[in-house]
């Protein structure tokens, strides 16, 4: 049996990141697949992605890194990208945008957001149909398992049993129509408590960083024992709100705030 560590959307936030990748280790994990979007909202994009390029066997873009990392000189006016450079841009830029693996017999899928688009959104929890995601909203989970042109798949192309993805910052793990769906949540900026648009004293424990573990036999498509489980993980937020107070980063006030409430 093997086990893979599933990240997303860390956001430039180091803290976060380290505080999950010294818990991965001491899981044992080896294997680090991350779903995107290192950029952007916290301070430190550049160390994020060195961290990300140094400990992740598989990367993959997400909306935010193609927004930030794409090669026009509109991009290169926002605050991250001329903190990353460019080298570090044309490397997340060229990033896949899904990756195919098979464990214990299952067809695994990864991506951001959706087979449709970096920014079609499925959040089984909350509704977009009344903000300006509403024309990106996915309803029907099976559209998570579409076999699209975006991904680079025809209509021959088999069908996962399992996808993964990030994107809303909300973890969950679900059974829809004998397929498993599971989001990692995010490592640098949930913003669970938006799902009910609700701040309270409760909201402690949805500011936690968020990754999932895979168990299985990697690389096997004969049937056996799989499973998914959520961690969620303590880390010095403080630290990361210093490292935004101490930065000249546009914004960074309503950033504080989602990291102390996770709420955008």
């Amino acid at each position: 049996m093997e086990r893979i560590a599933i990240i997303s959307d860390v956001h430039g936030n180091i803290t976060a990141l380290n505080t999950v990748l010294d818990d991965i280790a001491v899981r044992g994990i080896s294997r680090i697949f991350c779903l995107g979007d290192s950029v952007t909202k916290c301070a430190n994009p550049d160390l994020v992605i060195d961290a990300l390029r140094e400990n992740c066997e598989v990367m993959i873009k997400g909306n935010c890194d193609e927004i930030i990392c794409q090669p026009s000189e509109n991009a290169k006016r926002f605050w991250s990208r001329r903190k990353i450079g460019e080298e570090r841009a044309n490397y997340i830029y060229n990033l896949p945008v899904s990756y195919d693996f098979y464990m214990s017999g299952r067809l695994i899928r990864l991506f951001h957001a959706s087979p449709q688009s970096l920014v079609h959104i499925f959040n089984p929890m909350y509704s977009n149909s009344e903000n300006s995601h509403a024309d990106m909203e996915l309803k029907d989970p099976m559209d998570l398992f579409a076999n699209t042109e975006f991904i680079g798949k025809t209509k021959d192309s088999p069908v996962p049993d399992v996808v993964g993805y990030g994107h809303i910052h909300t973890p969950n793990i679900f059974r829809f129509k004998n397929k498993l769906v599971f989001n990692t949540g995010s490592v640098g900026m949930p913003v669970e408590m938006e799902n009910t648009k609700e701040i309270d004293n409760t909201s402690q424990f949805s500011t936690l960083a968020s990754y999932i573990i895979l168990e299985g036999e990697y690389g096997s498509k004969n049937l056996s024992s799989f499973s998914v489980s959520l961690v969620r993980l303590p880390y010095d937020i403080q630290k990361e709100i210093d490292y935004l107070n101490k930065s000249d980063m546009p914004g960074k006030e309503n950033l504080i705030c989602s990291l102390k409430t996770a709420c955008s």
